[in-house]
């Protein structure tokens, strides 16, 4: 018997999970239901579930930050994310916190039973729908690190500090290296970049986000 928590701060799409897991065929029973992170955390006192069907958008705190704590004292419990939607930055969260699955809400029950079965049975499990965006992030993290490739660590130290307004002499005393130093290092990484000036570069720092991923 696989022991679930359901965790939405909808009543109907609890009921109607609970409903439709509890005559699958998996043998599924579930042990608790939580409109909240708060109710979630007082059925833990009691009740030992193998997984938890967690929604990312609960009342008073993000499934995503009960996910983490669930995992730094429960990591015996998988954990199962839904969500009604797949923006990447929610997608890069949850994949940081290394739980086994996330699927849309608007999947399909046979599809909510194969991501169950996948997650007991010691393997991921992310959605169709998720999948993609998945493939989207990973896609624009390896374009970041081509572009972060193209640069020496000093070069990129002066990219960071010319991204912060810093003028080349106070770069210089930043780096404690001469201006003509810092004017040769900006030289090369406009040649990299195919630019002129630093106009250009603030451009391509905010095109690339190579500052902030």
């Amino acid at each position: 018997m696989i022991k679930i928590i359901i965790i939405d701060d909808h009543l109907l799409f609890r009921l109607g999970t609970k409903l439709c897991l509890s005559n699958s065929r998996l043998g599924i029973e579930v042990v608790a239901e939580a409109a909240s992170g708060r109710e979630l955390f007082a059925a833990l006192e009691t009740t030992s579930p193998d997984l938890l069907l967690l929604d990312i958008m609960l009342p008073d705190i993000s499934g995503i930050e009960i996910a983490r704590k669930v995992r730094a004292n429960h990591p015996e419990i998988k954990i199962l994310l839904l969500s009604a939607e797949e923006p990447k930055k929610v997608i890069e969260q949850v994949l940081e916190t290394g739980v086994e699955g996330y699927i849309s809400k608007s999947a399909e029950v046979r599809e909510i039973e194969d991501a169950i079965v996948s997650v007991m049975n010691g393997m991921e499990y992310f959605g169709r729908d998720i999948s993609k965006v998945i493939c989207d992030v990973f896609s624009s993290k390896k374009k970041h690190e081509q572009e972060e490739a193209k640069f020496t660590v000093r070069e990129m130290e002066i990219i960071h500090l010319c991204n912060e307004g810093l003028l080349v002499k106070e770069i210089a005393e930043r780096l404690n290296i001469s201006p003509n130093t810092v004017k040769t290092h900006k030289t090369n990484i406009f040649q990299k970049l195919g630019i002129n000036n630093s106009v250009e570069l603030a451009k391509y720092i905010w095109n690339f986000k190579i500052l902030n991923h």
